[in-house]
């Protein structure tokens, strides 16, 4: 069928501010809030990669848990984690949370959160609805069962990576405007697409994993 248009721990709830000196840069280097969505997924390790390619940068940077649309206020951008793609979508529009994602300057999908951006999606369950934001189509856990997750070798933009990929979908590029950033063998596993002053990034595997590149990315659209 196509559609179109975990437990956590270790952080404590709420907002978290990139650590050490850069707390001394907020008067020289204006503060970015991030969101990331906290309905499900792994939440934890993207707040844990923001802060350190906050670091690595020396770009400050606020990261927000978004669990509703109060949580966005002051957000430039948010990220959509991993999870199950059908309990998100129907976990964001209960809270009423779509609107708001829709009109972030940037918004970033890693896995389940991809299917979300897709504008189509394969192998969608009834009642799925996409964000459709980005001019890509994605199947569901078309690399296999969270059994057959697995780790390989991926060529980015910015060199050689290792990716994990959890009951990970397939990407499609359906526009010109859409541009890969990330391969596994021929196959596009990331994807960034600009539209007007707006960022889009979509990627089949889980960058917070084993990398800090992408979210250093994000940061500085």
């Amino acid at each position: 069928m196509f559609q179109s248009c975990q437990l956590r721990s270790g952080f404590p709830e709420g907002e978290y501010n990139a650590p050490g000196f850069l707390q001394r840069m907020v008067g020289m280097i204006p503060m970015k809030k991030i969101g990331v969505l906290a309905l499900q997924g792994g939440v934890e390790e993207h707040i844990a990669a923001l802060l350190s390619a906050s670091e690595k940068l020396g770009v400050p940077v606020q990261i927000a848990e978004v669990r509703a649309p109060d949580d966005l206020e002051g957000v430039d951008g948010i990220i959509l984690p991993g999870g199950e793609s059908t309990t998100l979508s129907k976990l964001i529009e209960r809270a009423e949370l779509a609107g708001g994602i829709s009109h972030m300057r940037k918004v970033m999908g890693t896995c389940a959160g991809a299917i979300l951006l897709a504008k189509k999606i394969e192998d969608g369950i009834e009642g799925q609805k996409p964000l459709c934001l980005m001019d890509i189509s994605a199947k569901r856990n078309a690399y296999g069962s969270q059994l057959a997750s697995f780790e390989a070798t991926l060529t980015t933009i910015f060199g050689t990576i290792n990716g994990v990929f959890i009951r990970a979908p397939k990407i499609s590029i359906e526009g010109r405007g859409v541009q890969p950033l990330a391969f596994y063998g021929e196959e596009v596993v990331g994807a960034y697409q600009k539209k007007g002053e707006r960022h889009f990034l979509a990627f089949a595997f889980h960058p917070e994993l084993t990398s800090t590149k992408f979210h250093e990315f994000f940061i500085r659209l």
